[in-house]
């Protein structure tokens, strides 16, 4: 029986749609019984495939005892998750606060930095920086702080004056690319950003620790982010990770900031917590962010109406428990590195720029000129030729947001499996992009 589709409002708009019957592991099937391999783990999200039992098996009994309650309650499965993360996370990140999504959790850290630092005094530091080419959210608050240019084009209207700054892109910053080595000039940009800001105006600066749909894999060097801390420190500015994406093991850490030795005041966590099996995410801030807001009150004025809820924390509880049983982690690291590998060959074909990653998470850059780098026309669909090659080979992978050159122009794909993914299925996934690379990379030269 076909079922219409007109009465949905996705956010795309196409003729014909692929229709999902299930998923299993790290593979997902079509209704007509075709198979497709999850190299994206749908947006970075489901890291330990699809269709787990002891996942469901969690659900259900949850499910049987309570899915919601009224804030005024804690229920166990929130208390427990609550203390999973806070043994997680690095140094003293301690205090866990619930949303549902990414965007809510670094819109929520956005917030608690403005109320940390109104409730110290200082009740002028309210702007966030961030850099161009990121990505914090969707909503008006971190689509303000996201520098992601097309994505922000129309509710410019909307959206807070906040300062950016250059992003960390070695293989084109304009400071130090043909140079060989970085001078962390690009983590200086936000002390001369501070400064004509005036630091009294600044209340705290957020980034990505390992980038994802904007620049996929693309790491900093070692000293970049304790540069950052030492800027941030200096200037009583709070220092934000968004580990949406690279949180919960994926980087081959349980967080990405974990390679760079450095320890954020307030981090955004999403994705990963709980595998794409419900809504959950949260936000992570260090005891002395608590003690500050709740030192002469006893209520924070914000909050959503699903955080926290049972269903979603037992859940999310019962993910990091497979997890860690499993040694995902390990395996995302080692998987990684075979990755990473097995696609660094593409660096010899004429329209391919770069190759990075950390753990799962891997990126390839186009362009039309490997001397130049510069970038494909816009229209000429580098990007959405190579994704549709992978796909005719029943593997999956994402398109890399448009922009990450210079706002508008730079092609690019994301590639981060499950940490389920084993060897033969790492191999099989290079193998199909490599080949869709090399196709595209024919057909462009014939133009």
């Amino acid at each position: 029986m076909t079922i219409s589709t007109d009465s949905l409002f996705h956010r795309a708009r196409r003729e014909q749609w692929m229709r999902i019957s299930h998923g299993e592991g790290v593979y997902l099937y079509g209704e007509e019984g075709q198979a497709w391999l999850d190299a994206c783990a749908g947006v970075h999200v489901v890291s330990i495939g699809h269709a787990v039992p002891e996942v469901v098996a969690a659900m259900e009994a949850q499910a049987k005892k309570v899915c919601f309650t009224y804030a005024r309650f804690l229920t166990q499965p929130q208390i427990e998750l609550a203390e999973c993360i806070s043994s997680l996370t690095p140094g003293d990140l301690n205090r866990v606060f619930f949303v549902s999504g990414g965007s809510e959790a670094t819109e929520s850290a956005m917030k608690i930095a403005r109320k940390y630092h109104v409730e110290r005094g200082n009740s002028s530091k309210h702007k966030i920086v961030s850099r161009w080419q990121s990505w914090h959210g969707n909503t008006v608050g971190a689509l303000s702080m996201s520098g992601r240019t097309p994505w922000r084009r129309d509710y410019e209207p909307y959206l807070l004056d906040f300062p950016h700054i250059r992003p960390c892109y070695p293989y084109r910053c304009s400071y130090c690319r043909d140079s060989g080595t970085c001078d962390l000039r690009c983590a200086d940009d936000l002390e001369r950003v501070i400064e004509q800001e005036g630091a009294d105006s600044i209340a705290a600066f957020i980034a990505e620790p390992i980038l994802g749909t904007s620049c996929c894999g693309l790491t900093p060097p070692p000293d970049y982010f304790p540069r950052i801390r030492e800027i941030c420190d200096r200037h009583d500015v709070l220092m934000i990770v968004d580990e949406v994406v690279t949180g919960f093991g994926r980087t081959g850490v349980n967080f990405a900031i974990e390679h760079f030795g450095v320890v954020p005041d307030i981090m955004a966590t999403g994705k990963g917590l709980s595998s794409g099996y419900t809504p959950i995410a949260a936000t992570i801030v260090r005891d002395e962010i608590y003690d500050a807001i709740y030192n002469k009150q006893s209520s924070f004025v914000h909050g959503h109406t699903y955080g926290g809820n049972p269903l979603s924390c037992a859940v999310a509880l019962a993910v990091q428990q497979y997890i860690a049983d499993h040694d995902l982690i390990d395996n995302c690291r080692n998987m990684g590195e075979r990755m990473l590998q097995g696609l660094q060959v593409l660096e010899s074909n004429p329209i391919v720029g770069a190759v990075r990653g950390k753990g799962l998470l891997t990126g390839v850059e186009f362009v039309a000129d490997k001397q130049s780098r510069a970038p494909f026309p816009v229209g000429r669909g580098v990007t959405a030729a190579v994704v549709e090659r992978v796909l005719d080979r029943k593997v999956l992978i994402m398109p890399g947001a448009p922009g990450l050159v210079d706002g508008v122009a730079g092609d690019h794909i994301a590639i981060s499996p499950p940490f389920t993914v084993t060897e033969a299925q790492v191999d099989e996934t290079v193998r199909a992009v490599i080949e869709a690379v090399e196709e595209t990379a024919k057909d462009l030269l014939r133009l």
